[in-house]
């Protein structure tokens, strides 16, 4: 597979006083392409507007900073102002319309990962801005204007030409946006942070995965999603994803090493990831990662609900399924050392501590 795995940085598209927005090229990252993912970031100044779009692909949202509030209406359904916090997971399914404020010191920053096998490009996403210099507005006559909204010339021009920003401005303190309501995360935001864990191993790791249980829109976008915090100097068990899933990986915090090897026992990658990267596995490649001492923490969309993997060390190793005599035969070895291989990782998941 000629294809960089290389985990790379985002790129700024656009941005000003309230804010910027940053995407994952696919011609710098192969594998966005290929398999029809996109990635982008928002990050928004205090005070900064996020003007209300919609997009050509359904997405997953997570807050990686801040506190914030956004607005989400799905179609044929009322607004949904929601206040936003890190660690919040928002389901975001095709034509959902939303918006993103941040009226905080601390600047908001929403990572954004989703599926552009419908869109219009792919491995980016395409998004469609119903106000500011790039707003649907701008590109009807004002005669259509006029006649759908049913309005005079003189408001056709203040709907036009009003607001001179593009994608995000900056609002002054005067504005007053709705406030969120509790009841309007229901059923809409996971907070990871915040979750019962999954997975909590002793000085090994926690997940908590994001599926159809916890929150059921996710089926609605096809998409799964973890929530992975790995103890420094800990290793995650080599493992793939056996439903055919890619797994696309943003690194929260920290660093370690990761390997991956795929077709024929090649090993497709080797690197140092760091925060702010991201990197994609290919499907059925087996991945495996151990941190530096300080830790790192990872969120990563798989391209399924409900993802299933398959490890090949610990507890639930697949290798501790198979018969002695076949491992025995398949590695070409005395049974001595069979059940000294065996016989390892008989308590350790899928995270292994640092040993002593």
């Amino acid at each position: 597979m000629d294809v960089d795995l290389t985990p790379k940085l985002p790129k700024n598209v656009f941005g000003g006083d309230g804010g910027s927005y940053q995407a994952w090229c696919p011609d710098d990252l192969g594998m966005l392409k290929r398999g029809n993912i996109g990635a982008a970031k928002l990050g928004l100044q205090k005070n900064g507007l996020a003007l209300p779009r919609y997009s050509d692909s359904a997405k997953v949202a997570y807050v990686l900073q801040g506190n914030g509030v956004a607005g989400v209406v799905l179609p044929e359904k009322d607004e949904k102002v929601i206040g936003i916090r890190k660690g919040d997971a928002i389901a975001l399914p095709f034509g959902a319309v939303t918006w993103w404020y941040n009226k905080e010191d601390t600047e908001l920053i929403v990572l954004f990962l989703g599926d552009t096998s419908k869109g219009h490009k792919a491995g980016s996403f395409t998004d469609f801005y119903l106000t500011g210099t790039n707003g649907i507005f701008t590109g009807f006559s004002s005669e259509f204007v006029s006649r759908a909204w049913d309005v005079d010339e003189t408001t056709v021009k203040a709907l036009v030409g009003s607001q001179s920003g593009k994608g995000i401005v900056k609002l002054d303190g005067s504005i007053k946006l709705p406030e969120p309501k509790k009841e309007d995360r229901d059923r809409l935001v996971y907070n990871c942070e915040e979750a019962p864990l999954d997975v909590d191993i002793k000085n090994g790791g926690r997940v908590v995965v994001l599926n159809t249980k916890n929150l059921p829109l996710v089926a609605e976008i096809g998409l799964g999603a973890d929530l992975v915090k790995l103890d420094g100097g800990a290793m995650c068990s080599p493992g793939f994803s056996c439903d055919s899933a890619l797994q696309v990986t943003y690194i929260v915090s920290g660093s370690g090493r990761v390997q991956v090897v795929g077709v024929d026992g090649k090993r497709v990658l080797e690197t140092t990831v760091k925060a702010g990267q991201l990197f994609i596995v290919p499907r059925f490649f087996v991945v495996s990662k151990i941190c530096d001492p300080d830790g790192m923490s990872w969120f990563s969309i798989i391209t399924t609900p409900d993802p299933v993997f398959t490890h090949l060390a610990g507890r639930t190793s697949v290798w501790k399924a198979l018969s002695p005599a076949v491992l025995e035969a398949s590695f070409k070895v005395s049974s001595e050392v069979e059940k000294k291989f065996r016989g390892t990782r008989t308590s350790d998941e899928i995270f292994f501590p640092p040993s002593k």
